[in-house]
């Protein structure tokens, strides 16, 4: 632990004796959800056996105090979130877009991406940031561009009425601080993908928010969008932590709306990559991300809602034109100021843990420590 901030082995921001953060710890007994309230640690798992059911209460009280935070082992800290559905918007910001449409074009092919991105950057100029989706102005612009021939199934979700809603992983299959982050191993071009995220009850209204790395095979889905399940969806190929920072007088979804994020890629090779996202250029406000995603759907156990990201890495990696990928053994590191530090180390999906402890297992361990209610 730092002087300034003992709360930095956990990835915890600099206030956070000023918030409330929520979290998942691997005890002795299994996992259990634990409270950071006025700068000590609460074992929850009394007042509500999980993270999803605790947020369901509305208003999370209680708990077992076990003391300062250095009680807590970093190396047990797990993905902030259980029984949640993990849900993501993607093409929310308008750099992003831009990629999404040089990686259909490119049909995954990294050689392709340069010359595209030329030709498209010329064609767009700067319009595409400032169009409100699903505006007249971005009709407007739709019709310029398919009369150009660069119309993208990208650009509707990023300009049109409709926001991109997919579901990004399984319950219970995301990683936490400190944990591999898995890239397919045989994709030869992706990226991790920066995000915040919100977590929603079952009334569809954010409790707070988290940072997550959803990561991205831009090889994959560049061939086709309806490989989408398999370039987003793979052995702890989802990344949340390190806590859920709740709501409250300090902290609002305006400083969500206002968050900056940055992220740097250190490689065993020497390779440094620094990025950063900045939510004040998102082209959908998080409140419309949420309507939209519970429009035409209920989750009982909340969700959490990856918002998309502003990062798109062009900087080349080994050799001209090729633009960055991934290698195993990667730190990437995402930071937000109010949100904390999340950090991963990549390893192929096939080489990272295999996730084993599904919703049997817990339930299991849950019911054979007395946690059910009756």
């Amino acid at each position: 632990m730092t002087k300034n901030n003992p709360g930095a082995v956990l990835g915890l921001p600099e206030d956070w004796r000023q918030g409330t953060f929520l979290g998942r710890y691997e005890s002795d007994e299994g996992p259990s959800p634990i409270l950071i309230r006025d700068g000590l640690v609460h074992d929850m798992a009394h007042v509500a056996p999980t993270v999803a059911a605790l947020v369901a209460l509305g208003k999370i009280s209680g708990g077992t105090p076990l003391g300062e935070i250095d009680v807590l082992d970093p190396a047990r800290l797990l993905s902030p979130v259980d029984l949640q559905c993990i849900k993501a918007c993607g093409v929310t910001f308008a750099v992003s877009a831009l990629e999404r449409v040089i990686e259909e074009r490119a049909r995954g092919d990294y050689t392709k991406a340069a010359e595209l991105r030329t030709r498209i950057e010329e064609a767009l100029g700067g319009s595409v940031r400032s169009v409100v989706p699903g505006s007249p102005e971005a009709q407007a612009l739709k019709d310029t561009l398919i009369e150009e021939g660069l119309w993208s199934q990208y650009l509707e979700v990023a300009i049109g009425p409709d926001a991109e809603v997919f579901t990004k992983s399984p319950v219970l299959s995301t990683v936490g601080q400190g944990a591999m982050i898995g890239v397919r191993s045989d994709s030869t071009w992706n990226n991790p993908e920066p995000e915040v995220v919100l977590i929603a009850g079952p009334d569809g209204r954010a409790v707070g928010a988290t940072l997550g790395n959803d990561v991205n095979l831009r090889d994959f889905e560049g061939r086709s969008a309806l490989l989408l399940g398999k370039a987003k969806d793979n052995n702890a190929s989802c990344s949340l932590g390190p806590f859920i920072r709740l709501f409250d007088t300090g902290y609002t979804m305006d400083d969500v709306r206002t968050a900056d994020v940055t992220m740097t890629v250190e490689g065993t090779d020497g390779y440094r990559l620094e990025g950063a996202s900045t939510m004040r250029e998102i082209s959908r406000d998080p409140e419309d991300l949420l309507r939209q995603t519970m429009s035409e759907h209920q989750y009982p156990d909340g969700f959490a809602l990856f918002c998309g990201t502003l990062f798109a890495p062009t900087q080349d990696r080994d050799e001209p034109g090729r633009g960055f990928t991934h290698k195993p053994g990667d730190v990437v590191t995402i930071s937000s100021q109010r949100l904390g530090t999340l950090t991963n180390t990549v390893a192929t999906s096939k080489d990272a843990p295999a996730w084993t402890f599904g919703l049997s297992a817990l339930f299991a361990n849950l019911a054979r420590r007395g946690l059910l209610p009756a």
